[in-house]
Parts: C-alpha cells; structure tokens; sequence
C-alpha cells in the first residue's frame, strides 16, 4: 500500500507563507548554474546567504543539458545535485524552475535548438509532438530534482511551472499539463507560477489551486493589490525583483542605483510580501548561450556578461547595492549578519602582444566539412544550434551594379566575392550592391546566429539563410555549405583553423563597415591559476575569444561591453593561451585589465504600463 503524501515544507493555509508550520519569508536570490563555473558555485553561495538570503534560485536550461536528442549530461558544469548540495551546505533552501521554457536571456529560452527547428513545431501549446518531447524529457529530469525535495532530506522547496506563460499565450490545457508531468513524476513541494502583474499576463499563466507570484521591476504595492484582489487567501510572492537589467550589443549597459533598488525592495518586504533577487548574481553567457531580444522587427542580441548591475558583481565582488540590501534585509528579520567572503583576486593588468595565425576563410575552412545542396541551408537544416555557416556558391554576376539578395537571414552575413570582403548584409537589411563583369565568381557569405530568441512570438525562429540567395531577379543555385560550431570545437579543432594557412595581417586598414585584417590570433600569458582577470581586445572589431580552448564568448566593438570577464577556473598556474577569431578587423595585442568595463551607463528601471 502506498503511504500519505509528503507534506510539502512551504504552505499558505490562511494566505499566510509558512516553513514547517511556522511563518516563513522567502528571502531568495536568483543565480543561474549555468552562467557560473562549478568551481566558483560555493564562494557565489556563500556570497548569497552573506547578503541575507535564505534560498537560491536558478532554472534549469533544457538545451544546456540535451544539445542533442536523447543525450543527457548531468556531469560537471551540468551537475544540478551538486549546485543544490552545495547551496544546502551554505544554510539556503533551493527553488527551481525547470521551464521547460525558461527565457532567462538564454539562447531560445532554454529550448533545444533541435526541437524548435523541426518543421511543424508548435511551442509552449497543447501540439502533441512538442508535448511528447517535453514528456521525454520530464522523465529524464524530474525523478533527479524530486530526490532533492526537502520531503526527502534535500534543499528544494518549490519548484515553479512553466516561465511567464502569461506573456507568451493562453493554452491554459498546457499550463496545467506542465504542472501535472511535475506532480506525476514526483513533485510534492510548493508549486508556483510567475508572471508579470498585469490582468493580461495573469489572465493566461495562472492556474486555479495554484500559488500565482508576480515579476516585477517596480510599483510593488500595485503588484500586490492586484494578486490579492485575483487571488484572496494567497501570500503575496515576487518570484522575480529585477533589481538591475540585461545589457543589448549596441546599446548602453544598463544600472539600476541602489536607492532605486531597495526603495521597491523595502516596498515589496512591507506588503509582507516573499521575494527573489533577479539576479543577485547574474554571472557570465559562457561560450555562444547568450539569447537575443526582438523589437520592432529588429534582432537585439544579449552581451556575453551577464552581470546586469547585481548586488554581487559578474566576478564576485560585493556592490554598494550589495551592502544596501544586506543592511535592509537584516533589519527585517532580525538575523546577526554572517561574515563577509574575501575580495576575488585579481591578475595584475598587462599588455599582450598577439600573433598573427590563419586567414578568416582559410581558417574556417579547414575546421569544417562541406555539405552540398541546390538552395542553401538553414542551420536546423544542417544539424547546428549555433555558431556560423560558411555559404558558397559560383553565379555570373551581369556587367555593372547587380544587387545581392538574401531573403530570411537570420542574423548577419559578410560578403565576400573572390575572396574579397564586399560588405555585411543583416536581417534589417538583406541586399547589397555588387559590381559585375559577366563572369562567374566565388561568391562566400559568412553567417553568423548572433544568439536564438529568448522571449516572445518569434522564439524559436530559426537561424542561417532561410529564403533565397538572389542576383537581382534570378536566384541562386548550387551551394557548398560549411557548418562551424564554434562553441563544440575540440582544442584540437581549433588549433587546426589556426594554423591553416600564412598569417593574416594582425591590423590590416579597411573601409568603415567591411572586413579586412580577419582571421585568428593567439597570445599567451602567466597565470596562478587562482586569480580573475578582465580581457580587452582593443583594436579588434568583432569575433570570439578562447582560453585555453574553451569558448570564453563573443566581444564587438558595438559595445556596450568592453572587457570580457575571464574566471581563475579557466586559467591554468603557468602559461595560458588565448585563441581570437576575429571576423574583421584585428587589433595588434590584448590587454588584461584589473576591473570590468561594461560600458556607459543608464539607468533603466523596468515598469509595467
């Protein structure tokens, strides 16, 4: 026979937030396992519950764990048990949010490029195919968080359903789907969905039976007089307080002040009201997981930091916003303050000159493998999620101005005719003026994903050459492709593109707006292997950066990022390499620098109209 049910730990009974029966404020801080190397988890704990915390929250990236059909990863990076242990031995209850849509500025909301890009999909609705493969994976995941449950000795104690669903549709069948896969595969503790306060979005997330939170940047008491009035009987809980915001390439980075943050922090804990810090610690888009936004039909791709103006800075160091929080949250529950961790360590600054490696096409081609076809390619097509698409074909290009086409590019291309840069197309774009003589050229388009969207009617939109490649009217025929995911190459890989040809020229001069000067660049440098450091590449324009191998993330002189942050885990004692794909321009050296620079600020608070 089976017994009763668990009791879960958090409940409301008589709309009041309890702990084992007793009265109860979620005090939680928002930090992703994904954005932090594994080895600076526990100092980024400690730094969480030294602030006053008592729970951590972090979603679960779907796609950081499946890259591929049915090959699951819970090892290392992706060691979901770990991070949960680790948070309980630092005193912190643990909440999850397993999606499986999770937006997060991550790459396609944490859905697997493979299943969005499969034609006929139909995400985050009752579509049969999407809900067989959600299912799969539930089966995989779900037994390992339900062991954590605090109704079984482990740290977690709610785990919320869906992502803001209320922002997004209305399949209310599917919402509670998504809740009723958790229960039946184990889920006892708290369940929860988050939206933002509007009538709207609580009108199409939210579930009867189910605990409704709201995420927020501003006007708490509103948010609360709205849920109260939805949902009487219920505990008042921000499951997100975006007390900073996520920075655009392009755009200035943005800050929240401290004043600002923890006026609507005070304003939140004084409706009696739970709430989670998003971020408290926001960490880093390691590699090419960083997301993009869309507005007004323009692609916004996200910056590889992800610091976005955090109480506890993208490299561990405690903010005035930090201390101000600290001091306001220990005056609320009356807590003796834990000590303080140590300031990070930080390399000294220093210059470093770069060598000239491989030419950018060169390189590129000899890491990759062609696949031939009539039209192009999208990159779902060619089996990649992410990274660049060398495209090639031969056409005629007619005497005088002949204008090239590309019908859905998803995101940017650079042109090159004969091996020659030409120019950049982009999605906003899509044509560019060619000068023809009447014979046939070698005509190469770089494509770059500059990051899946995250949030919004256009997730999951695919990625490469969607449409046509046209010459003026005609379009374009027989196309040699080469897929290159630079976030899946093997060192072995990468020193093979760099050592394909000559050097190319480390700081050639070119035209505003074109490419000349391309291709890879190493530079090394000594290390203790237990201190941070910030990279610049001043002079470089736009690419990716290695160390020792591993995909640190993209940079481009569009700002507003200057420096990226480069964490002791990565870093050998001794010598360490630095490998630069440089897509136009290269500059002659790199620097180490002793702080971020994540550019201009501006302040942004975040308000529901």
């Amino acid at each position: 026979m089976n017994g009763p049910a668990p009791t879960a730990l958090l409940t409301h009974p008589d709309g009041e937030l309890l702990r084992d029966g007793r009265p109860h404020r979620i005090l939680a801080g928002s930090m992703h396992y994904f954005r932090v190397h594994p080895r600076q988890w526990a100092d980024r704990l400690a730094r969480l519950a030294a602030m006053g915390l008592n729970t951590v929250d972090t979603y679960i990236a779907w796609n950081f764990h499946e890259r591929r059909p049915g090959e699951y990863r819970f090892d290392g990076w992706r060691d979901v048990e770990r991070f949960a242990a680790l948070a309980a031995d630092t005193g912190l209850d643990v909440v999850l949010r397993p999606g499986p849509y999770i937006c997060a500025e991550w790459d396609n909301g944490g859905l697997p490029a493979w299943l969005t890009d499969r034609p006929g999909m139909r995400l985050r609705s009752s579509h049969p195919p999407y809900l067989d493969e959600v299912a799969r994976w539930f089966d995989v995941l779900v037994p390992r968080i339900a062991e954590l449950q605090a109704a079984r000795g482990g740290p977690v104690v709610a785990v919320q359903v869906e992502n803001e669903y209320g922002s997004y549709g209305d399949d209310h069948a599917y919402v509670r789907w998504v809740h009723d896969a958790l229960t039946a595969r184990g889920i006892t503790e708290l369940c929860y969905t988050a939206d933002g306060p509007t009538e709207l979005m609580l009108d199409g997330g939210t579930l009867p039976g189910v605990l409704a939170a709201a995420t927020f940047g501003s006007r708490a008491a509103e948010a609360a007089r709205l849920l109260r009035s939805r949902r009487d009987g219920e505990p008042f809980v921000c499951a997100e307080f975006w007390n900073g915001w996520f920075d655009h390439w392009g755009e200035k980075h943005h800050t929240r002040s401290p004043e600002s943050a923890v006026a609507t922090l005070s304003e939140i804990l004084a409706e009696g009201g739970s709430v989670s810090l998003y971020p408290a610690h926001g960490g880093t888009n390691f590699g090419l997981w960083a997301g993009a936004n869309h507005a007004d039909g323009t692609i916004q791709p996200t910056v590889t930091s992800y610091d976005s103006d955090a109480p506890i800075a993208e490299h561990g160091a405690l903010t005035e916003k930090f201390h101000r929080m600290r001091d306001l949250l220990h005056s609320v529950t009356g807590r003796p303050p834990r000590p303080l961790p140590e300031p990070p360590s930080l390399l000294p600054a220093r210059t470093l000159p770069v060598t000239a490696r491989a030419g950018l096409l060169p390189g590129l081609e000899a890491a990759s493998e062609p696949v031939h076809a009539s039209d192009p390619l999208g990159f779902g097509e060619l089996g990649l999620s992410a990274g660049l698409v060398l495209y090639r074909a031969h056409p005629v290009l007619p005497h005088g101005r002949v204008v090239l086409g590309v019908r859905g590019l998803h995101d940017r291309a650079q042109v090159f005719v004969d091996g020659a840069p030409a120019g950049i197309i982009d999605r906003e774009t899509g044509t560019l003026d060619l000068h023809g003589t009447g014979r046939p050229v070698r005509l190469e388009l770089l494509v770059e994903n500059q990051g899946r969207i995250n949030y919004g009617p256009l997730l999951g939109q695919g990625k490469g050459i969607l449409g046509a490649v046209q010459i003026d009217r005609r379009r374009v025929h027989g196309w040699t492709m080469r897929p290159l995911p630079l976030d899946e190459w093997t060192p072995e890989r990468l020193e093979r593109a760099a050592a394909a040809s000559p050097p190319a020229a480390a700081n050639t001069p070119t035209p505003p707006g074109t490419a000349g000067g391309a291709g890879f660049a190493t530079a090394s440098f000594t290390a203790d292997g237990a201190s941070d450091t910030f990279l610049a590449l001043p002079g470089f324009h736009k690419g990716f950066v290695w160390i020792n191998g591993f995909l640190l993330g993209r940079y481009w002189n569009a700002g507003p990022q200057t420096t990226l942050y480069l964490p002791a885990p990565l870093t050998t004692a001794g010598a360490n390499t630095l490998t630069v794909l440089e897509l136009e321009r290269a500059g002659d050296h790199l620097e180490l620098r002793e702080r971020p620079e994540l550019g201009p600020p501006q302040e942004y608070v975040e308000t529901f109209d």
